[in-house]
């Protein structure tokens, strides 16, 4: 049966971060029970063990809260295309606008293919983009003005 030995003396911080010195367990038990805390032990490696007075509900609590996954904001996409309807340009309005009303950022894409990818549609692209920018509804702020990536034309918005 192994057995692990326990330090007769122990260094204990206070309820206040306070340095109370280098005591033995009986002494630090009695002085949490004294103030109606417990003595937690947080060190058990170094030499003395480091042991705390504490509420130990409320730091299990304070654990278990800073564990738990912060939501965080991502970048939403629209994609559209050259030849998009005007139906369904305003179906993916309300989709961005519900996507910044939630704080989140979006990113407008559009793809050309074949025989899009000449200049003179290039600059149609870039209309159609302006032009459902311009279209939304709110406030919001245009990050980056619209880039190309090779065959993709993208911009970049979010709410102000």
């Amino acid at each position: 049966m192994n057995r692990q030995i326990r330090a007769v003396e122990v260094r204990v911080i206070g309820p206040e971060d306070e340095q109370l010195g280098v005591m033995p367990i009986a002494q630090a038990l009695s002085l949490a029970i004294e103030k109606g805390l417990d003595l937690v032990e947080v060190s058990p490696l170094a030499q003395p063990p480091v042991c705390k007075i504490i509420d130990h509900g409320k730091f299990q609590y304070q654990q278990s809260r800073s564990q738990q996954k912060v939501k965080q904001l991502e970048t939403k996409g629209i994609r559209l295309s050259l030849k998009i309807g005007q139906h369904d340009m305003l179906v993916k309005q309300k989709q961005v606008q519900k996507f910044l009303s939630k704080g989140h950022d979006v990113k407008i894409e559009l793809r050309l293919k074949g025989r899009e990818k000449a200049i003179t549609f290039k600059e149609k692209a870039k209309e159609v983009i302006k032009q459902f920018v311009a279209d939304l509804d709110g406030e919001y702020n245009v990050d980056k003005d619209i880039q190309q990536q090779g065959a993709i034309l993208s911009v970049l918005i979010n709410k102000k």
